[in-house]
């Protein structure tokens, strides 16, 4: 008896990479809006805790077979710093999100792109040049138009999601350090474990015992949140990071209509045109990142 095969493994693998990057955006997307829902009734790092926690539990049980082989890593060190960042990543934009709109929050976030790319010579030896410094002074300029600068409650907050962006960055700066020597799997073994482990000890400070509707969606953010980063991983595998990184775009059409069916929230008319400004630098970025690497390897072959 012949095996079905099912339909997104007939795909090419460019394809397929965006289906799977196009799937773990949203998922992203709606575990924004779960803790965003939950923040207005629960401390935000027992929220943190219980998307860590429960995601630690579904990678555990996944992996329980080859536990010892997935724990095993060449950079300890390094895992456990990518690990905080992302932790310090999640609480500052849970803290954000309790403040400002969904779609905002997000567009904010798409600066860490840019970031990466001001920080690639320094951390990472990466030349950058001058058309990719002027895509992220671009980029910056479309985040100070989302802020608007002059005070209120939404200039205060947005520190949140911009620090949010500067530690994703760095996150995802060692994440490219870190695949040099260890695989995905490990690595989303100890960004789960470390991230439980750590929110473990404050938690129980803030703790406020949840009806059945808040522990069903702190346990529904940390299933997705192993699902989210499945679907990274087999995006990745399938297809390169600049053929798939700027769908991470799609978050904004998400944010937009999960912030309205959610919480009633719609961009205004300065946060579309600071994110399409954003948006504009950043898939800029990838196409002249995507560039590059087509004339390193067509100098490889011709060599």
């Amino acid at each position: 008896m012949t095996r079905r095969r099912s339909w997104i493994s007939g795909l090419s693998d460019a394809r397929r990479g965006i289906v799977w990057m196009l799937g773990c955006i949203l998922v992203a997307t709606t575990m924004d809006t779960i803790a965003k829902y939950l923040a207005q009734t629960y401390p935000v790092p027992q929220i943190t805790w219980a998307r860590t926690a429960f995601q630690a539990i579904v990678v555990i049980a996944v992996f329980a077979p080859r536990l010892s082989a997935v724990a095993r890593t060449r950079r300890l060190g390094l895992q456990l710093v990518r690990s905080g960042l992302l932790l310090g990543a999640n609480l500052s934009f849970v803290y954000g999100l309790r403040a400002i709109p969904l779609v905002e929050a997000s567009a904010i976030l798409f600066l860490a792109p840019l970031i990466v790319t001001a920080l690639a010579k320094p951390l990472l030896g990466e030349p950058v040049g001058v058309r990719r410094w002027a895509a992220v002074v671009v980029g910056f300029v479309g985040a100070v138009i989302i802020i608007r600068p002059g005070g209120g409650v939404m200039q205060a907050a947005a520190i949140f999601p911009l620090t949010t962006a500067v530690l994703y960055a760095l996150y995802m700066i060692a994440t490219r350090h870190l695949s040099r020597d260890d695989s995905a799997v490990t690595t989303l073994f100890y960004t789960a474990l470390v991230g439980a482990l750590v929110m473990s000890v404050p938690a129980p400070l803030f703790w406020q015992t949840p009806d059945f509707a808040g522990w069903t969606l702190m346990i529904l953010l940390g299933v997705l949140g192993g699902v989210c980063h499945f679907a990274l991983i087999r995006a990745f595998e399938a297809a390169p990071a600049a053929t798939i990184t700027p769908f991470e775009y799609s978050r904004l059409i998400w944010a937009t209509l999960l912030g309205f069916a959610a919480f009633g929230n719609l961009p205004d008319g300065w946060t579309v045109l600071g994110a399409a400004i954003i948006v504009g630098a950043g898939v800029y970025v990838y196409r002249r990142e995507s560039a590059a690497a087509d004339s390193t390897d067509a100098g490889k072959e011709a060599g």
